[in-house]
């Protein structure tokens, strides 16, 4: 397909998701229980689908068209610039997360601890605006984030007001990201207008960082701008420190974040490997980080409450998530056989623990290898991993990915396209509704992937014939 026509088509599939969060988005007092029947069955519900249908389609067939040929890096952020522009002045579209922001904010805006009360405590103002099962649950957010809620409801004061400025800030963080996408991809030989192209380019960046106004897109740019300090000024002590701040407000956001740390150490190495190396020019970067993040908790008056939130992502079941979508497999096979029990936290407990196992091993081999490559696999592996998996979630390691991988960028562009599938305009997630089918075909593909991983591994062990 001719690059011109992908850019017509893409906007033009902006320009239908626009219309579908118009006609059923996440509104503030929307239906906070549908379902995809519900919808389907709701006033204008085959055109709120279909529209949104037709718009996914069109701007990810336009996006994947060109994953490969991107004609220059100003193209791909003209492009990019101009596929998001309908989707900043709609109602958020793919999730109500931004409501819970603006409540936690209030929350602590009034002195109440977000990682020790839910929203119902104060009450927030837009408690009515926010799904039942994040009420009373933690803030499963890092302190810095916290506080940014905080100041964003003390400006406003308003729900709109709110939502304006997440979103704004969804943009600021999209715009670092842009801004040091070229540099990182430069840096690890990689085209830049690629990089960009499948970072910023895919459907999940307008509809959920930008329209949904995560916060991942603060972490995202964060993130990004972190690395290419690293990969721009390795072994000098001032861009190091910068770099690990940097990458430090990015986990101060989401605390994920954190997994490329370790990597981003290896990568500030100038020269040859070694421990004395590590300390000398990683330790700047592991201090910058493990001080902002610190620094971060004391300065929001807050303690340390925000690493058990994370695990507040155990309340959701969906097939979506790998290790999610085994257990749930398991729990089918055995119904079959008479045998009942719940196999979901076995199932969650193996793929945490073959987390901890798969970043160390990445750590490691990546000292004579690419670091900042495998900190995109370990990003990859956290996501995968994880008992809980939202398409925005694959943002993270797709920006690092796209900007390190010099082949086969195919494999994590697809998962981008296929998550894009999985929320309708209102928030409502079909994995949750086809669980049945879902979670089959879920375990069948890890089956599938653990098969050719293993393989891989043992033909890159095989010796060359006639060695």
């Amino acid at each position: 397909m001719p690059h011109h026509l992908s850019r017509w088509l893409g906007l033009a599939g902006s320009v239908l998701l626009a219309a579908a969060a118009y006609l059923g988005g996440a509104l503030p007092h929307a239906d906070l229980r549908p379902t995809p029947v519900s919808i389907w069955q709701g006033p204008n519900g085959p055109l709120i689908i279909g529209v949104w249908l037709a718009g996914t389609a069109l701007l990810s067939w336009a996006w994947w068209s060109l994953r490969d040929r991107v004609p220059s890096t100003r193209w791909a952020l003209v492009t990019v610039g101009l596929w998001l522009l309908p989707l900043l002045f709609t109602p958020p579209l793919g999730s109500r997360d931004v409501y819970a922001y603006a409540c936690q904010g209030a929350s602590y805006a009034a002195g109440i601890n977000p990682y020790e009360q839910g929203v119902s405590a104060l009450p927030c103002p837009w408690l009515d605006s926010i799904s039942y099962i994040w009420r009373d649950t933690p803030a499963p957010y890092g302190p810095l984030f916290v506080m940014i809620a905080g100041a964003v409801v003390r400006a406003t004061g308003s729900l709109v007001g709110s939502i304006v400025l997440f979103r704004l800030l969804a943009v600021a963080g999209m715009g670092l990201a842009a801004a040091c996408l070229p540099v990182l991809a430069r840096r690890c030989g990689v085209p830049a207008g690629r990089a960009v192209w499948l970072a910023l380019g895919g459907p999940v960046i307008g509809v959920h960082l930008i329209s949904g106004a995560h916060n991942d897109a603060m972490m995202v740019g964060l993130l990004v701008a972190g690395l290419a300090v690293v990969a721009a000024r390795p072994g000098r002590a001032g861009p190091l420190l910068a770099s690990g701040v940097l990458l430090g407000l990015a986990g101060g956001i989401k605390a994920t974040a954190l997994v490329v740390v370790p990597f981003a150490a290896l990568a500030a190495i100038a020269g040859g490997f070694s421990i004395r190396a590590l300390v000398r020019d990683g330790g700047w970067v592991v201090g910058g980080a493990v001080a902002t993040v610190v620094g971060a908790t004391f300065a929001a008056g807050l303690d340390f409450g925000w690493i058990s939130g994370l695990e507040q992502g155990n309340l959701v079941v969906a097939w979506s998530s790998p290790t999610t979508g085994v257990g749930q497999t398991v729990d089918y096979l055995g119904r079959l056989f008479g045998w009942h029990s719940d196999a979901l936290p076995v199932t969650r407990a193996i793929g945490m623990a073959a987390l901890a196992i798969l970043l160390v091993w990445l750590w490691w081999r990546a000292r004579t290898r690419d670091p900042l490559w495998h900190a995109g696999l370990a990003l990859a592996a956290t996501v995968a991993l994880a008992p809980l998996y939202h398409p925005w979630y694959w943002t993270w390691p797709l920006a690092v990915l796209a900007a390190t991988s010099r082949r086969r960028t195919g494999w994590f562009a697809a998962v981008a396209l296929a998550s894009a599938f999985l929320v309708l305009p209102d928030g409502t997630g079909l994995p949750r509704y086809t669980k049945t089918v879902g979670a089959p075909l879920m375990t069948l593909l890890v089956i599938v992937v653990v098969v050719r991983l293993v393989r891989s591994a043992r033909a890159a062990r095989r010796p060359v014939a006639g060695n």
